[in-house]
């Protein structure tokens, strides 16, 4: 193994994990900090092949098994192929993140119900299409950590994100869920809750719509993509094996 992870809080060493919608933002922190506690990882991306590329380049610099998978998670049998291919080509899988996902923002006034519907569809749908074609792989091994990046606006919603917040407000029920129906067989299942997050897409939002955020956080500052993969990482470790069906807030007190 490289000796480029240096000193580690947890270990994942010989642990596969899956991660969707790592080619970039939280989904690439997220595998880089699994990386260097040496896990193996497989990730997702939907078309999204030079990302992918490079993002594959620097998770290979940490040592470890990398490979990159085109699938739309919110296709039930590519998700179901995907999966089939990775446990062929890794063998075990250890730790499943869904953290796909996509905006469409609108007020419901002007909302499309086709933007309500693909939100939905990747967001929630395709983490459930992914925890459905795992489930039984983790199961049989009896060990597995799931865990599924939601967001604070799942918690308390937010005007013009009614897709959105649904989508992530559903994902918390489902990781309760999955934490009942699997906690017997030694899996666990939590969520994440990032408050508002430094990524691509916050750096687009307008000038005043990130000062309103900026504002309404008591620590009055964005949090760092680092923040979100260090909370992961601990989920996904062995010190965390008697968590389940929790929904953790990383987001300066932003819900307070």
């Amino acid at each position: 193994m490289s000796g480029c992870r240096g000193k580690a809080m947890f270990e994942l060493t010989e642990k596969t994990a899956i991660i969707t919608g790592a080619s970039r933002g939280i989904g690439k922190g997220i595998a880089l900090k699994f990386a260097e506690l040496g896990a193996n990882i497989a990730f997702l991306h939907f078309n999204d092949g030079e990302k992918a590329d490079e993002t594959v380049k620097e998770l290979e610099e940490k040592g470890v098994k990398v490979k990159a998978y085109n699938c739309n998670v919110a296709d039930f049998e590519a998700s179901k192929q995907v999966i089939d291919e990775i446990i062929a080509e890794f063998g075990e899988v250890h730790i499943l993140v869904n953290n796909a996902g996509i905006v469409r923002d609108g007020l419901i006034l002007s909302m499309k119900e086709a933007d309500f519907d693909a939100v939905i569809s990747v967001n929630l749908k395709g983490a459930f299409n992914m925890t459905k074609n795992i489930y039984q792989h983790f199961m049989k091994k009896r060990r597995g950590r799931i865990i599924n990046i939601s967001s604070i606006v799942g918690i308390n919603g937010n005007a013009g994100q009614a897709n959105y917040a649904s989508a992530k407000a559903g994902l918390i029920g489902l990781t309760k869920s999955v934490a009942k129906e699997l906690g017997s067989r030694g899996v666990t299942a939590n969520a994440i809750a990032p408050g508002f997050i430094k990524t691509d897409m916050t750096d687009g939002m307008p000038e005043k719509a990130r000062e309103a955020a900026l504002a309404a956080i008591p620590m009055k500052r964005a949090g760092q993509v680092e923040d979100i993969a260090n909370t992961a990482a601990f989920l996904a470790s062995d010190e965390a094996s008697y968590i389940t069906g929790e929904v953790i807030r990383v987001d300066g007190g932003m819900a307070i």
